[in-house]
């Protein structure tokens, strides 16, 4: 089937790469839009009616590339536009359309002709419509959403202001769709879901899940691994007695290429249901890549050989479309940032990237953790104040199966900073930060968790603990941290001291936060007695970019330098409005000279070197 041109669309392009269709209609552009402050929308007949305003889609109306630019708080907002399915989707059994929404913050409902066709909360990941018999080919659709998101309660925010200016370390909301709509043509009779892909280094090969959304007799799977040279290797399964039938492709051995930051090679992969006569009912398009993560002692290994991580925080914040990137190509550049400085990969901090940023890491050989944005359950009382609800179960789960299979994910990190002090009432706090790490290990075995970055280890085996410290003093720094040798390592408390986590056992082990120096162009200039703006960052401002480079020189050394350290995360990529402790500006430009950072972190570390 041919694919519609989208190029003179806001972010035209597919937007998930390791399960791609050729038929798909993008949805981004111009929608019917109204704000519903006080959500009685529905009530008022905003469903059956014409809306007021105009918005750009895929950009959230808080954002500049919205052409809406409105920054209070939006109790509900509505969305309404009319398309006409591609007639040339027509097929014997009659398509299923599918509407697909690759995030949406944060309680979505979706009518299609007036019927409601989804509901879905969550304001990071992505869900589909069936549209059943509404949508046929060749003929007019209306498609109404309304999403509501509270500023009460708790909701798994991410770095989104609950009050409502700026401030601190919290940021602009958004609201609404802030990622990619689309349509896609399916089969009615049987379809691939989306496949799960889990790489086995010690045997050569993959393993291979493919969920359908019915088995039907006669009917099989087929999966094939390309390189450049050609067909690799295909195998076979029966399709009619499993939901999910199970394949292994087993690579020869002189076509077997592992990926790794310094050669991220990807393997193609198509997966493809036949019917009784082998005729074909469905094929996706994906990819793939072959690695290792595992653990000896406290060292945290990359196909068996230990790769210090030395990553960067990364918040995807950008000054015009906030959550979302303005194009693909700004997804690259980000990357391409950090590896100019000298990290290796990212820790992909309190929000669900889109897709497309891990397509490119995948290929770029980035490493990352990827985070849920759980901040937003401050919502209780003293020692029992956070209280994350069922929801950032759910919602989490559902980002761990869309990116599963992604090879450049290394770690997963469901929680971040929670703190409460432990005593010996089991709160609500604990039983989802063990919900969370159990889910997690159940979703996926192949990769280490950490149960909460820094802050709260409520979970004796966390398969990872780390630390959070923002001292500015190298010395300093390094008395601070010197305790890992010993099993001591540096533990996050309470400011009263009292504790906050479970003991370390022994685990791997690295500081996941620190630096986040002050610095920006008026920086100098301000501490030398000029007015102060009101951006921040950790510690005294550096008086002149050499004292920043020193700083910054000495305390990734103090990592590098620890032979039991297996990396450490910088913060942070960029500066985020007010807060403007990056490497680069909040508009992606170099701070100081990038090349001085990018020769303090590529030097030997001591955790690479021989045991």
């Amino acid at each position: 089937m041919p694919v519609p041109h989208h190029q003179d669309l806001p972010r035209p392009e597919y937007p998930r790469p390791q399960f791609t269709r050729e038929a798909w209609l993008n949805l981004n552009g111009e929608w019917q839009f109204e704000i519903d402050r006080a959500d009685t929308g529905l009530e008022r007949g905003l469903r059956e009616r014409e809306l007021s305003g105009r918005i750009t889609v895929p950009f959230c109306p808080e954002s500049e590339l919205s052409g809406v630019g409105e920054t209070d708080f939006l109790e509900a907002v509505w969305y309404r536009r009319t398309v006409t399915v591609p007639a040339e989707w027509s097929s014997a059994d009659g398509p299923r359309v599918l509407l697909h929404f690759g995030a949406v913050d944060h309680d979505t409902t979706v009518w299609a002709d007036g019927v409601e066709v989804a509901r879905h909360r969550g304001g990071f990941t992505p869900f589909t419509a069936d549209l059943g018999d509404v949508a046929v080919p060749g003929q007019e659709l209306t498609l109404v959403v309304r999403a509501r998101d509270s500023r009460h309660g708790p909701q798994a925010r991410g770095k989104q202001a609950t009050w409502y200016a700026n401030t601190h370390c919290h940021y602009t909301r958004t609201t609404g769709i802030w990622q990619t709509v689309w349509l896609e043509p399916v089969p009615r009779s049987v379809a691939l879901k989306r496949p799960r892909i889990t790489p086995d280094l010690a045997s050569g090969s993959f393993y291979l899940e493919l969920p359908l959304t019915g088995n039907a007799p006669g009917h099989r799977v087929r999966a094939t691994l390309s390189d450049e040279l050609g067909t690799v290797v295909t195998a076979e399964a029966r399709a009619d007695l499993d939901l999910r039938p199970r394949l292994a492709l087993t690579l020869p051995a002189n076509r077997l290429r592992v990926w790794s930051p310094g050669d991220p090679h990807l393997y193609d992969l198509t997966f493809e249901v036949l019917d009784a006569e082998g005729e074909l009912v469905d094929r996706v398009g994906s990819y793939a890549g072959l690695r290792s993560v595992s653990a000896d002692g406290k060292r945290l290994l990359l196909n068996g050989e230990p790769v210090f991580q030395r990553l960067v925080l990364d918040q995807g914040y950008y000054p015009d479309g906030l959550m979302t990137a303005p194009s693909d190509a700004a997804l690259v550049r980000d990357i391409e940032l950090g590896l100019a400085a000298g990290f290796n990969g990212a820790r992909l901090h309190q929000k669900v990237f889109e897709e497309r940023f891990l397509y490119h890491a995948d290929r770029l050989g980035y490493l990352v953790w990827g985070e849920f944005g759980d901040w937003g359950c401050e919502v209780g009382v003293r020692d029992d104040n956070q209280r994350p609800d069922a929801s950032f179960v759910t919602q989490w789960l559902e980002a761990v199966e869309r990116d599963y299979s992604h090879p450049s994910i290394i770690g997963w990190c469901p929680l971040n900073e929670t703190y409460q002090h432990l005593h010996d009432r089991i709160t609500q706090l604990d039983d989802v930060t063990q919900a969370m790490f159990l889910a997690t290990k159940q979703a996926d075995g192949t990769r280490p968790v950490i149960d909460a970055s820094g802050y709260a280890h409520r979970v004796p085996e966390t398969d990872v603990y780390d630390s959070h410290c923002y001292e500015q003093d190298p010395a300093a720094f390094a008395k601070t941290m010197r305790g890992l040798a010993e099993d001591k390592p540096y533990v996050n408390a309470g400011p009263d001291g009292r504790p906050w986590s479970v003991p370390y056992r022994g685990q791997p082990y690295f500081c996941s936060e620190f630096g986040g120096i002050w610095w920006d162009a008026q920086a100098a200039a301000e501490v030398s007695g000029e007015a102060r703006d009101e951006s921040w960052g950790y510690g005294e401002r550096p008086r002149s970019v050499q004292e920043f480079v020193d700083r910054f020189v000495g305390l990734t050394g103090v990592l590098l330098d620890d032979p039991d350290m297996f990396g450490y995360c910088y913060t942070q990529l960029t500066d985020v409005f007010q807060e403007r402790n990056g490497v680069y500006g909040f508009d992606r430009s170099e701070k100081v000279d990038t090349a001085l950072l990018r020769a303090a972190q590529l030097r030997p570390a001591a955790f690479e070197g021989p045991r």
